[in-house]
């Protein structure tokens, strides 16, 4: 992929993710962003990172002790992890709702 359509897919990726955490109440989950990374911040701590890699193309996701590296698939236009092909926007609400112990709900745009 051409490392402009990457940034540009990329950076439309955290500016989405951005929005879903502005609806949150910062007592509950708060983050902070910088040149193509969030880091998303709970009371009491772990803080879970996603940044996007461009070197190799990929967005990756911590949550606590795991990671994630996903690939956009071309076809579907969606995010995927290069291991198990599970898609970024599940992923990041599973570990969110495991870690609020509620079911909350990022949608992909």
């Amino acid at each position: 992929m051409e490392r402009s359509l990457f940034l540009q897919r990329a950076d439309a990726i955290i500016r989405h993710i951005e929005d879903w955490l502005d609806d949150f109440d910062p007592d509950e989950v708060d983050f902070e962003t910088a040149d193509g990374v969030i880091k998303i911040q709970f009371e009491g701590g772990p803080t879970y990172v996603l940044n996007r890699q461009t070197a190799t193309d990929q967005i990756w996701y911590a949550a606590g002790v795991r990671a994630w590296h996903y690939d956009l698939d071309a076809e579907s236009g969606e995010w995927r992890s290069d291991k198990d092909g599970h898609e970024l926007f599940g992923k990041i609400s599973s570990t969110v709702s495991e870690k609020l112990g509620r079911t909350v709900t990022l949608s992909a745009p």
